[in-house]
């Protein structure tokens, strides 16, 4: 078996195709639930291989990426880019903008809501 074909840890994984700048960042990301493999919330430990869907949490916004080669080691930047398919949305800049008055307190469950679907956050995605 090669190592092309061994499937990698999330967190390493991330790392090596450069969505994390450490591995250690990449961890605290699992641990915060922010990454998720195939709709389930992912273990820093949980493995991928070719065809699993993977969706991170990075300044609010959900990125989804199809692993198209599981890597173990950081790589530059020409190869990790191949070694995943980026199915993002593109994002509105003008969804981006969600404003609050200042000391409007924390937002109500309505507001919270509306602010995630701006966002582009789905609720079966927490």
């Amino acid at each position: 078996m090669t190592d092309a074909v061994k499937p990698a840890r999330i967190d390493s994984w991330l790392w090596a195709v450069r969505i994390c700048k450490t591995r250690s960042a990449a961890t605290a990301e699992c641990r915060a639930g922010h990454v998720r493999v195939n709709g389930e919330r992912a273990k820093a430990a949980q493995t991928v291989k070719p065809g699993d869907e993977v969706r991170v949490r990075l300044s609010g916004f959900d990125r989804i990426l199809i692993v198209k080669q599981p890597l173990i080691k950081r790589v530059g930047a020409p190869v990790a880019v191949t070694a995943y398919e980026d199915r993002t949305p593109p994002r509105d800049p003008v969804a981006m903008i969600a404003v609050r008055d200042r000391g409007a307190g924390r937002p109500t469950k309505r507001e919270r809501r509306e602010i995630d679907r701006l966002r582009g956050r789905d609720q079966r995605d927490r």
